[in-house]
């Protein structure tokens, strides 16, 4: 940069000391008035660099700036091209010049070259595309492109090549289009780069200036190749971006120049074979620039191509054997090769060849050459996958390179060539790598060896191993998805596995100096799940090995794992807990008394360890954490219960169809969508769905408003699921066929929507020695599937209470609504008195009293039911329902009460219904709720098409705002009374 302003500084100077006439001296006998007048460029460059502060600096500019305006408002036209190359040189230093502008435009139409050349010059720098003075140059540009001076049109093209407009490119094209027939070199390559602009800006033109260029490739001219050359890639590339060109249809540029690919051939070839030429040779080798460009175009139009590329394979095959490689130049001539050899159509032993040529780049000293081969080769890799393995060895040693940018390129490029063959050796040399790499990227790397192991995983035992040996590096690293993935690929595993991985897990840990919190959230856990094999020995074989060639390189290994002991085992999880560092003490605190409770059932027959696991648990009682506190408090009292054993007995196997679909349905609640997953791809969790394929054919239903609100179909497609055998994926079962009908409409949305299922109501028939003549299904405490109680028929008897209480036969609102209290019978106190036969419904009761204060018998008057919503932030939502008809018809009056202390402004509900209610929305009274008793209201009306088969439902979004903070919130009403 310094260099850049060195010469640009001199430029200015000369250009200054040309141009600039020497003003008159004062006569010193008459003494006129003094006119203060600016520095010169090379005074103003010297006080610049006299400056030994950045505020001397920025007063020097400030003090010549204001010098500058004022001859700017004065217009002293003899010190313009003077002050323009002072602001030249303060735009340089990065203060701002867009004052003078205009002086450039003034320049511009100066009839003299030297001020068109630094009014041109300030164009360039002082203006971009996005200013609007631009336009005012579009009349100076057309006439300077009609200059008979050479050198002025030359300067008004590389101003269109450079900051030309839409506009001006429609209005200036004509113009630029005879330059490309000038007689001058100088002039038509200087067009050629303008038209590539005007094109850029206007790619509605290609179509009218593509046969235009062909005549240019005749030129004898390598400056004017080049640009002509680049211009066709420039129009290729923009006809390739257009939607109505694709591989079947072909644009009339690609059309046309396919017809000049000979001609290219035949000019890369002489470029190849001609002899040393002096104007153009670079490094000992003829326009490098000319050949990169003539590969570039050719790569182009032999994409998709079979028969183009046929024309240009051997001519790629003697670019890519006879290009010099010591020079720079040479090595740039050949990636711009191996670019266009595996974009065409080309041979497989050319691809060999190329995929050679960057074998040989990464043997480089050069770091710029080995980067651009491995970040090549990445690309390359899924096309001749078997090519890049041969360079397998060369690219592991890239890991060791001091330079980290070679690393990581190396590393991407690792995971793209593992395989089912080397997937042991290259995971090796990741874990090598994983303890010598910077800290910030080891939780990539983990996520990354996880997706591997997952993918290409020979065996079990070799997964755990590697799972096991990445947690001890980097466990304090490893993401929580990593540790999840970890423990369900144990947990899936056969018995063998578990007990190996236990008792493995249990010396790692031992081992360990509290600081890697994954392997001990792991570990912790499989002590817990699995503490009884450890009670046991364990003995494994690892077989004996053998190279390509059949020798057999390692033999067989057996290994005996040695009994523990119960205190043992307990001792080893409370020393984890102690050696945890601070920042993860409380997370492994939390999973060792889930591990202890745990223990305490499989080490049951053993009483000292168990009273000392209770008291392990009690001891943190008081924590100061409320997790931690909490999980003491629950586990000890469920320690003390004699039916603990089910409860903490081992987790079943994780279902990997479940945990698939409920990450789709989280993603439907969270983007809208369930986004579609890659077959192969890796979860969130970091395993593969390996029911995906069973799990994608409900995906549409997914996303069925119908189907969310609603119920599922009744009868469902068996899909295969994964069960806990060798190697986790080998083999299947049939899955049994969803209990779709017990599943109501509620449950459905508490699944979806995360909201707690609905209570069901209880049986309004129990206590003291009531019977029923219709049998009663008896609940599943701990089902998650609702109960669906039969209704009582007309005829029969309404039950009573304890108190007596006659049961409404119409829909009673939910407790958490407010029952009505009903006046008992004098006959229906008497808890052994027979049913009554025709009960007849008392008054309303608004006394403190309850049951005991009777009201007169009279009709009681249609209620209105109320349904608290929402109470959040200050606002409180409430639905006041009211029957319109018997066809299902209901107003619900959404009721907005103001608590937040302040006014509440910018109010806006929406609700959303199932597809068997409509739903009519009036807008609400006021969109601002004031302080007071008064509330906001807005009338819904709904429609419930399936009354007496689904209860009314509702889903809302409200948002508002509260001293200029906004809030939004979302919930589901589903506890509407039946009826509705």
């Amino acid at each position: 940069q310094a260099l850049e302003s060195t010469n640009l500084s001199t430029r200015l100077q000369r250009l200054q000391h040309t141009t600039t006439p020497s003003p008159l001296r004062p006569n010193n006998n008459n003494h006129p008035k003094r006119t203060t007048m600016s520095l010169k460029l090379r005074d103003l460059i010297r006080q610049v660099r006299a400056c030994k502060t950045a505020a001397e600096e920025r007063s020097v500019i400030a003090r010549e700036s204001a010098m500058i305006r004022t001859c700017i408002r004065d217009e002293k036209d003899q010190y313009r091209h003077r002050n323009v190359a002072k602001l030249l040189f303060m735009h340089m230093l990065g203060y701002p010049t867009h004052f003078g502008q205009l002086e450039c435009l003034k320049l511009i139409a100066s009839p003299h070259f030297p001020e068109k050349r630094i009014g041109y010059l300030g164009l360039l720098l002082l203006l971009s595309e996005e200013a609007d003075v631009l336009m005012l140059a579009t009349n100076s540009l057309k006439n300077d492109l009609n200059n008979s001076n050479r050198f002025i049109a030359g300067l008004a093209l590389c101003t269109i090549g450079n900051l030309a407009t839409a506009d001006m490119s429609r209005d200036l094209v004509t113009e630029v289009e005879k330059h490309l027939k000038s007689s001058y070199p100088y002039l038509r390559k200087k067009a050629c780069l303008a038209m590539s602009r005007c094109l850029i800006k206007v790619p509605e033109m290609v179509e009218d200036f593509t046969e235009k260029f062909v005549t240019l490739l005749k030129d004898r001219s390598h400056g004017v190749l080049v640009t002509i050359v680049q211009l066709m890639t420039q129009v290729m590339l923009l006809e390739s971006s257009q939607e109505e060109y694709d591989e079947a249809n072909y644009g009339p540029a690609r059309i046309a120049f396919a017809k000049l690919v000979p001609t290219l051939v035949k000019m890369l070839r002489s470029l190849l074979t001609s002899g040393y030429n002096p104007e153009y040779d670079v490094g000992g080798i003829t326009d490098p620039f000319l050949q990169v460009q003539i590969l570039t175009l050719l790569r182009l139009l032999g994409k998709n191509d079979q028969e183009t590329s046929d024309e240009m394979n051997d001519v790629l095959a003697q670019v890519a054997t006879n290009t010099e490689t010591s020079k720079n130049a040479g090595n740039a001539i050949l990636y711009e090769c191996v670019q266009t050899i595996m974009t065409v159509e080309s041979e497989d032993s050319l691809r060999t060849l190329a995929v050679n040529i960057l074998g040989r780049f990464l043997l480089n000293r050069d770091n710029n050459i080995r980067y651009v081969a491995l970040n090549t080769l990445a690309h390359v890799v899924g096309q001749d996958s078997t090519a890049v393995q041969r360079h397998r060895s060369t690219i592991v040693d890239c890991l060791k390179d001091p330079d980290v940018s070679i690393r990581q390129r190396a590393l991407e490029l690792i995971y793209h060539l593992v395989n089912n063959e080397n997937v042991e050796t290259l995971t090796a040399e990741l874990l090598n790598y994983l303890v010598v790499c910077p800290q910030e990227h080891r939780g990539e790397i983990c996520t990354r060896v996880l997706k591997v192991v997952d993918r290409f995983s020979p065996e079990d035992r070799w997964r755990v191993d590697t799972l096991i040996t990445m947690l001890t590096i980097a466990g304090k690293e490893c993401n929580q998805k990593v540790q999840s993935a970890s423990i369900v690929y144990i947990s899936r595993s056969a018995e063998h596995i578990r007990a190996y991985s236990t008792h493995k897990l249990l010396k790692a840990i031992r081992d360990d100096d509290g600081t890697q919190t994954g392997l001990l959230v792991v570990g912790i856990w499989c002590i817990g799940e699995f503490g009884d094999m450890l009670l046991q020995p364990h003995t494994y074989t690892i077989p004996a090995k053998t190279d390509d060639e059949g020798n057999i390189t390692c033999e067989e290994i057996t290994i005996t794992c040695e009994a523990m002991d119960a205190e043992m085992v307990v001792d080893t999880v409370q020393k984890a807990v102690k050696d945890a560092r601070p920042f993860s003490t409380e997370s492994v605190t939390q999973r060792a008394l889930t591990c202890y409770a745990k223990l305490s059932e499989r080490f049951a027959n053993i009483p000292e360890v168990s009273s000392r696991l209770e008291q392990l648990v009690k001891k943190h009682k008081g924590s100061q954490s409320v997790e931690t506190q909490l999980r003491s408090c629950e586990y000890g009292a469920l320690m003390g219960l004699s039916g603990k054993a089910e409860t903490l007995a081992r987790m079943p196997v994780v279902e990997l169809e479940v945990l698939y679909r409920r990450q789709k349905l989280h993603a439907v609640e969270e983007n809208g969508a369930a986004s579609p997953q890659k077959e192969g791809a890796i979860s969130s969790n970091g395993f593969a769905p390996a029911a995906a394929a069973a799990a994608n054919n409900n995906a549409s239903s997914l996303l069925d408003l119908d189907d969310i609100f609603g119920s599922v179909p009744a009868a469902a497609t068996p899909s295969a699921v994964p069960v806990a055998q060798e190697n986790g994926n080998d083999q299947m079962r049939e899955a049994a066929e969803p209990k779709a009908s017990l599943q109501s409409d509620v449950d459905l949305l508490s699944d979806i929507f995360s909201a707690p299922p609905a209570s069901a109501a209880p049986p309004s028939n129990f206590g003291m020695g009531l019977t029923s003549t219709t049998a009663q299904p008896q609940p599943d405490l701990f089902s998650s599937q609702p109960v669906q109680m039969p209704q009582p028929s007309a005829a029969a008897a309404a039950p009573v209470d304890l108190f007596g209480q006659p049961t409404v036969t119409s829909a009673a609102p939910s407790p958490a609504l407010g029952m009505t209290n009903m006046a008992p019978s004098a006959a229906s106190l008497d808890p052994f008195a027979a049913f009554p036969a025709a009960p007849t419904p008392a008054p309303i009761s608004n006394s403190n009293n309850g049951f005991m204060n009777a009201m007169p018998a009279a009709v009681p008057e249609p209620s209105k039911d109320v349904v608290s919503v929402l109470d959040k932030d200050g606002l409180q939502l409430e639905f006041e329902c009211s029957k319109l008809n018997d066809g299902g018809q209901s107003e619900v009056v959404a009721k907005f009460t103001n608590k937040a202390g302040t006014p509440i402004h910018g109010m806006n509900l929406q609700c959303a219904v199932p597809k068997y209610i409509t739903m009519e929305m009036q807008p609400p009274s006021s969109t601002s709720i004031p302080l007071g008793p008064n509330k906001v209201t807005q009338k819904i009306k709904v429609t419930n098409n399936m009354l007496g088969k689904k209860n009314l439902m509702m889903k809302v979004k409200l948002s508002f705002t509260v001293n200029g903070q906004k809030f939004e919130h979302m919930s589901t009403c589903s506890s509407f009374p039946s009826g509705y």
